[in-house]
């Protein structure tokens, strides 16, 4: 009996179900003393594997999503950017906007949050096991030229649209020359209406003529990423220097009394 105990613990450690392995002994002595049938058992110790292969999918889809850091809707501080519409940023974790192909642009300047809100939505799309991708436009703009010098644009511009969502964070922070602009403007054109974009920027949109060095380029990306978005405005102080300031205004009643 102790023998094929042991093969059938080996058995399923060979099998990679590891939890089962570690929990079938509690389970036999809950059978052994009529505290559970074997029915019973045997679903609970399925369910526990089940939940730990989707607990391990879900985390390697937030691994490979290339987020900078992981920062959840509970880790952003609401209360500091009032502008923002609560109840609008958190429905965004129910993923509907998916269904509907929608896009959503987040616009402020530095520090306001955009890129944290942006990797929350993503991070909330992985766990579902959502394809997401997060990619600064430089870094995007660097492979997209690398590709089209090694004559593999076609492909590299199939593999961002593999993504169900993409999210394109800072635009606008560093020009783009006339062949980034073009690029930017393909990638877009061949996501249109089949998946999501997420862009964080800090240039109005009236101002994006500048980003692309031409007015007409700039309205065609405008015209396929509005079409169904989100367009959230966020106008506020910057997180980054908020203890900065606040120190200041300390240090400063402090000498004021």
């Amino acid at each position: 009996m102790q023998n094929n105990y042991n093969k059938l613990i080996n058995n399923l450690n060979d099998l990679n179900l590891t939890k089962m392995a570690g929990s079938i002994g509690n389970y036999l002595d809950f059978i052994n003393k009529g505290e559970k049938n074997v029915v019973d058992s045997l679903y609970e110790l399925t369910e526990m594997e089940t939940k730990l292969k989707q607990e391990r999918a879900m985390n390697y889809c937030v691994k490979v999503a290339n987020f900078p850091y992981i920062k959840e809707f509970s880790d952003f501080d609401f209360s500091f950017q009032p502008t923002i519409n609560k109840d609008q940023i958190l429905d965004f974790q129910y993923l509907k906007f998916l269904e509907r192909k929608e896009n959503i642009i987040f616009i402020g300047s530095p520090g306001v949050g955009k890129t944290h809100l942006a990797t929350s939505i993503g991070i909330a799309a992985a766990k579902q096991r959502v394809c997401t991708y997060f990619i600064s436009c430089n870094d995007l703009m660097l492979q997209l030229k690398r590709a089209r010098i090694e004559n593999r644009l076609d492909q590299r511009i199939k593999f961002f649209c593999k993504y169900k969502v993409l999210i394109i964070d800072e635009v606008g922070f560093l020009p783009l020359d006339v062949e980034s602009s073009n690029l930017f403007f393909q990638l877009i054109a061949k996501r249109y209406e089949k998946t999501t974009t997420i862009v964080t920027t800090n240039k109005p949109l009236s101002k994006w003529g500048e980003i692309f060095g031409d007015n007409v380029l700039a309205n065609a990306i405008l015209d396929r990423l509005l079409h169904h978005s989100h367009v959230i405005n966020i106008v506020g102080r910057s997180y980054r220097t908020k203890d900065i300031f606040e120190e200041k205004e300390d240090n400063d009643v402090i000498k004021n009394t």
